[in-house]
């Protein structure tokens, strides 16, 4: 009777004692998750700024080399290509951004290239896109090539990063044709 009492002593005595170490281990590491999501969140809540903001054409010779022009006269041709760029302040990182862009009429159809995130207003005069990418220089741009049927008239593109407004510009799109 001695042997089943030792034995009930021993195993009730690990069994609480391998319960109390698993209810500190849990609580250490709740506590690690809290700390490090604090860090975290510390580290996230500084807000993202524009050091620089432009929008402007892009030509790309027949090598493929892209030379930017700032301006807010766009001449629409086909496959001629507006867009902006943004220099965010001391950023390295991946990074959210979503632009919306705002025409004086429904284009004849809307397309992006590589499956980008699209969504058109119920009228077709407002595009939203958004797309995550990586930065080691803090630099993320964005441009439209222009098709047959596009609009011209005034436009605008708004870029935002966290919810809050990196650039916005105001450009016309003229048409050389009557």
């Amino acid at each position: 009777m001695k042997n089943w009492t030792a034995t009930i002593i021993i195993t009730s005595s690990l069994l609480i004692s391998g319960f109390i170490a698993s209810q500190a281990l849990s609580s250490l590491a709740d506590h690690s998750v809290a700390s490090s999501g604090s860090i975290s969140g510390t580290r996230n809540t500084k807000q993202v700024t524009a050091s620089k903001a432009e929008f402007g054409v892009l030509r790309v010779n027949s090598k493929g080399q892209g030379k930017f022009t700032p301006t807010t006269r766009v001449v629409l041709y086909k496959g001629g290509k507006y867009g902006w760029r943004i220099q965010l302040k001391d950023y390295k990182g991946k990074v959210t951004w979503r632009e919306i862009l705002r025409l004086p009429k429904p284009p004849e159809t809307w397309a992006t290239d590589d499956g980008q995130s699209l969504s058109l207003s119920s009228d077709g005069v407002e595009a939203v896109t958004t797309r995550t990418v990586f930065t080691n220089d803090g630099k993320i741009e964005n441009f439209w090539t222009m098709v047959p049927g596009d609009p011209g008239g005034k436009h605008q593109i708004q870029v935002y990063v966290d919810n809050r407004l990196v650039g916005s510009f105001d450009f016309d799109v003229i048409s050389l044709r009557n």
